[in-house]
């Protein structure tokens, strides 16, 4: 990226804000509003592309779509072959408590792979629902929650409907991961061998959803111009302002994003700024959310607890202290229900229980990266007042890896999410048991553990209390707020370089100017009022 120390023309003239046509002194205006200007450079290097980026997430879309394809061809197979009780089965093994142990590393494998598939689609997604907000003027965060933001037309590939659809893909895709693997037993007269086996019609669907949400992902980049792939709120801030979709305002150099609606006027730097809950409406709603899903998960323990007492003999496993443990323990309080049959209407039932229960916890999880992206944004916006500055581009790998709530998160989401390991929260509350017998599904059968049930709860709940401290946190300084508001960001940034730092950068009376600059800058004066450069001077004129 380069940067240029000459600011750029612009058509607004203060003389216009004048009742009369022209002013003696022309040139001073010029001379004063000049340093108050976006400085930009209008080559187009101005801003980093993120090519690498683009590269990489081609990549992943491609390798998703060849995961999906190699699902589909596999479940066409079995299904036509076995119909829709038909599995395939590798190598008989005599049993060994190592097969079972085999069968969870197969299963948490394959749930990472669709992790990494659904992530590359998400982050193709994202950025064609970012530029395409960009397009229409709507665009106000540099992060937005994903599937449940839009843009206009419903025949938009970024619109509501399709918008809906890939968030049923996307809660398919887990639902259906979870089912693939399975433990197959041999009858005696065929030796009493145990295979591990795949379902064939869980595999399908896992392919066919992967495949739709990628076709998805592809036709939102070809329907809109990408400015950036950069996942920096810098560099998308930098792109907006260089391709005219965006203009910074002047005379807003000490105001946050809370006071982004308000007049231009002065301001005295702030002790504290807002908190981010403050700062983006839809963090509260996404707090709202995550406090629904454990209120949800407690009435679903609440419930389960209730049919047990009532349907089932309790006189011998009462939910105690003695018999509540993290891991089943033998001692069960749970209930258990059967698929009517192994036909279509089965498994159609079967994935409607996994997404009534799993979908509210995968879209909870998937709404907390807001908070946690918008907290990481305004991290890297603070940093222009340290010692080494703000870097504008950084790998999107690193952000995550290096942010310690964006990689507490990314360890958390499948601890808490998926549901067949069965040493991962969900896995151990709602557990299906796929009964195959010589290579055909025979039976399938769900199970609720009540004391399980009550450990995710109370997972969840300190779950939502750590993200609703995080929204609630307020970051100490005057450095104004902006927590990736690219409207706000390209009111503070008023010099534009690959470092850096923000500060006090010009006396005046009565009001000083603060900015950022290619080199370090001295505290903003918490007893002056700051408007921009040249603000004082400016103000006399006109009056």
């Amino acid at each position: 990226m380069a940067t240029s120390s000459k600011p750029t023309e612009k058509s607004w003239h203060p003389s216009s804000l004048l009742p009369y046509d022209a002013l003696p002194n022309q040139q001073d205006f010029d001379s004063i509003i000049s340093d108050a200007k976006f400085t930009a450079d209008t080559r187009s290097d101005f801003y980093d592309r993120s090519l690498k980026s683009r590269r990489w997430a081609f990549v992943g879309v491609t390798c998703s779509s060849i995961f999906s394809c190699s699902c589909i061809v596999a479940g066409i197979v079995t299904v036509a072959h076995h119909g829709f009780n038909g599995v395939l089965v590798t190598n008989g093994v005599p049993w060994n408590t190592q097969l079972i142990l085999r069968a969870e590393i197969l299963a948490l494998s394959l749930n990472l792979i669709v992790t990494l598939c659904t992530e590359s689609i998400g982050f193709v997604h994202g950025i064609s629902l970012r530029s395409a907000l960009a397009s229409e003027s709507r665009l106000r965060f540099s992060t937005n929650l994903r599937l449940l933001t839009a843009a206009r037309g419903w025949c938009n590939p970024n619109g509501v409907l399709l918008n809906g659809i890939s968030t049923v893909l996307l809660i398919i895709s887990y639902s259906s991961a979870s089912l693939v693997v399975c433990i197959d037993f041999e009858t005696p007269q065929l030796g009493a061998k145990v295979d591990i086996a795949f379902a064939g019609l869980p595999l399908l669907i896992l392919g066919v959803a992967l495949l739709l949400q990628a076709i998805i992902a592809l036709s939102g980049i070809r329907a809109v111009k990408i400015l950036t792939w950069s996942s920096s709120p810098f560099d998308l801030t930098a792109a907006l302002v260089h391709h005219t979709q965006l203009t910074p305002a002047t005379l807003r150099c000490m105001r946050c994003v809370s006071d982004i609606d308000m007049d231009e006027s002065p301001a005295r730097p702030q002790e504290m700024q807002p908190s981010a809950l403050h700062a983006h409406c839809s963090i509260r709603k996404v707090i709202i959310s995550l406090w629904a899903i454990v209120a949800a998960c407690a009435g679903w323990a609440g419930l389960v607890m209730f049919i047990r007492n009532k349907h089932f003999n309790v006189s011998m496993t009462m939910l105690t202290l003695k018999t509540w443990s993290f891991l089943p323990n033998g001692i069960y309080n749970y209930i258990t229900y059967d698929m009517p049959g192994i036909n279509l209407q089965a498994w159609i039932l079967l994935f409607v229980n996994i997404a009534v229960i799993q979908g509210p916890l995968t879209l909870g999880l998937h709404c907390s990266e807001l908070i946690a992206n918008v907290v990481r944004d305004e991290r890297q916006w603070r940093s222009a007042t340290g010692r080494r500055g703000l870097r504008v581009t950084k790998n999107p790998l690193k952000m995550i890896f290096t942010h310690p709530i964006c990689l507490a998160l990314f360890v958390l989401k499948p601890f808490l999410r998926e549901s067949f390991p069965s040493n991962w929260m969900f896995g151990l509350s709602f557990n299906i048991e796929p009964s195959v017998v010589d290579g055909e599904l025979v039976h399938l059968e769900v199970a609720m553990f009540i004391a399980q049930i009550w450990n995710l709860s109370i997972a969840l709940f300190i779950f939502a209390c750590f993200f609703t401290f995080v929204a609630l946190r307020r970051p100490r300084g005057p450095q104004p707020a902006a927590y990736g508001h690219v409207q706000t960001l390209a009111n503070l940034v008023d010099e534009w370089s690959p470092v850096m730092w923000w500060g006090h950068k010009e006396d005046g009376i009565p009001y000083c100017h603060a900015g950022t600059s290619d080199h370090p800058l001295p505290d903003v004066k918490m007893d002056c009022v700051y408007a921009g450069s040249g603000a004082g001077s400016l103000k006399s004129y006109i009056l």
